[in-house]
This record gives C-alpha cells, structure tokens and sequence, in this order.
C-alpha cells in the first residue's frame, strides 16, 4: 500500500513517498480505501513540528486526518458498516496530531470515527468539508452563533473553513466582513458569504473594518493567529467574542489578561473541533446539520484544486503560498 510519510519535521520536501504492509483491521476496526483526502492546515504545523505540546509523534508519521472513501472489510466486532459502504471520517477521536495517517491508499480505522455518506454527498465534496466544516460547527455552536443584524469579522475568508463559516453565518442574517489576500480570493469570497472584503496585504484591515462597523464587530473569527489575532481586539464592539481556530501564521504570541478588560471585557475562544463531535452520535448530528446546509444550498463546498497523492508536497508548498481557495484534496 502506498502512503506519504514524514521522517522529520521540516518543509514540503519532507513528504516521501513509502509502501507499507496493512494488517487485517482489528476486532473494532474498518478498513477503508481511499477516494479523496483533505488538506488542512494542521498538517502543515504537524509537518512543521508545531503545537504539539510536549508530546508530538514519533517518527515516521503518515499525515492526514480527513478523508472519504469505500469500506473494504470490517472487524469481527463491528456492527452497522459493510463492504461497499460510502464513508468519510475527521479525526480518530484524539488529538489532531495524534493517530494521523489519512495520506495512504487504504487504512484501518475505529468504527466509531466513521459517518457513512447519503447518496446527495459526493465523496470528494465530503473530504473537503468534513473537518473544515466540524471546525465551522465547533465556532458556531459552541463559541459564538451570529444573530440577524449582527456584525462578523472572518480572517481568511477565502480559505476552507473561513468560507464555509461565512456562508453560515450570512445563512443566520450576519453581515460578514472577511479579510483576504488578493483580489481573486475577494471575488470568491464574496461569492460565498461576504459582503465586505478586505484586502488586508494593500490595506489595515482595523481600519477598514472600523469604516463598515461603526460600533465594532460582533465577533472574530480567525484561523490565521499570529498576525491577525491581538490587532482584531481593536475592531470589536464590548462584550464580544473573538474565537482563534487556526494558526496558519503561527502561535498567537502570549498577552496580559487584563488586555481584554481593557477592549471591552472580551470573550475568548480556542476550540478543538474533536471534542465538539466526541462521540458517534454528536458525530453523526454534527455532520447531519452540515450535510443539510450543502442540501439546501445555504453551503457551497467548493474543491479549488486536487493533487495526485504523490504529490501531496507540491499540494503542500502551493498552500503555504497561499495559492488556493476553498478545499485542497489529494487522490490515491
């Protein structure tokens, strides 16, 4: 079987290719075969040898924690999943850099971390939306659910949780504001939930969200970290929620406590999306909501570009430059 392994932390050019043996899934185990696979950005900080907290993988380490495809047997203690069955899967219950391995043809997984797919889900549209729209989920229904009327900043809004949260939170009656990198990843992102763009590499974007919301914005939502996190404080209306889901910037650098007295008695988030959909049942609700809201065309999951798996570091160095919009999906 075919995979993509990492035996050091490092750039794009630490993806090498490997073969490996799949044993028979265990007594609680499925196996699946790949048809897509997501690219997120955790894989990158895992590549990078980011937030692991003092405890990363050891090496070598199969990437990946999304991905959809086809049930090919089943363990003897398995009930509810065949042979044949569409399925798509985020994260095996841990934490995101923990059990990754979704870059291979194949793999064995819990029964328990699967969603089976309706016919309506297509297996590439799945990958693309499974732990992007879990983390969307997460932000929406745990940290902050925007209201008619309601202002909202999101940082990267052409990425793909950004767009999938704007398009959620138009769906809710905000008004959404999204910072973004160029002038194609505007135009996309205000066909898919945003009113406002900001060009945040040409323009300040506190400025400029200052100029639309006069009182300050609702909520932040903010995947990129670093460079956006401390600075949004100054764009938010008192008493509002500013939630950090990502980090493609890097860590958020440490701050005073009282910083956020000081802006208006801030509330503040960092969710992990795996503990929002713990268990099979809030797993399969979760998805189901999501599932609907693609349904009912409130959410467009939008597939910007597909890689080969074999070139999944080219699928990882044209990300980090910030080439793509929407999903990125890799194909055994």
């Amino acid at each position: 079987m075919k995979a993509i392994a990492i035996h050091r932390n490092g750039g794009p050019e630490v993806l090498e290719p490997i073969e490996i043996e799949l044993p028979p899934p265990g007594p609680a185990q499925v196996r699946v075969r790949h048809t897509a696979i997501g690219l997120n950005f955790s894989d990158i900080n895992v590549r990078n040898g980011g937030f692991y907290l003092g405890n990363g993988p050891k090496f070598p380490v199969i990437l990946g924690n999304e991905a959809a495809g086809v049930v090919e047997s089943v363990g003897a203690e398995v009930q509810g999943f065949r042979p044949g069955d569409r399925v798509a899967y985020a994260g095996t219950g841990g934490l995101f850099f923990h059990d990754t391995g979704a870059y291979a043809e194949q793999r064995n997984l819990p029964a328990a971390c699967l969603v089976k797919l309706p016919s309506d889900i297509s297996d590439q549209q799945a990958a693309a939306m499974m732990l992007k729209g879990l983390t969307a989920s997460v932000v929406i229904h745990r940290c902050y659910r925007p209201k008619p009327g309601d202002v909202v900043l999101i940082h990267a809004a052409a990425s793909g949780v950004g767009s999938l949260l704007a398009q959620w939170c138009q769906h809710l009656g905000a008004t959404v504001i999204g910072t973004v990198g160029s002038p194609a990843k505007a135009a996309f992102a205000q066909a898919h939930g945003c009113r406002h763009t900001i060009l945040y590499r040409q323009d300040d974007f506190v400025a400029a969200v200052k100029r639309v919301a006069l009182e300050g914005v609702a909520a932040v939502f903010d995947g990129v970290g670093k460079d956006t996190f401390l600075p949004s404080f100054d764009c938010v209306r008192p008493f509002a929620a500013v939630v950090n889901y990502g980090n493609a910037s890097g860590n958020v650098p440490p701050f005073n406590l009282m910083l956020l007295a000081q802006k208006g008695c801030l509330a503040l988030h960092r969710p992990g999306f795996g503990f929002h959909a713990a268990t099979p049942e809030t797993r399969a609700e979760a998805c189901g909501e999501l599932f609907q809201l693609v349904r009912s065309g409130a959410m467009k999951v939008e597939v910007s570009r597909t890689y080969p798996l074999r070139d999944a570091a080219l699928a990882h160095a044209e990300a980090e430059q910030g080439r793509s919009t929407g999903s990125v999906l890799l194909i055994p």
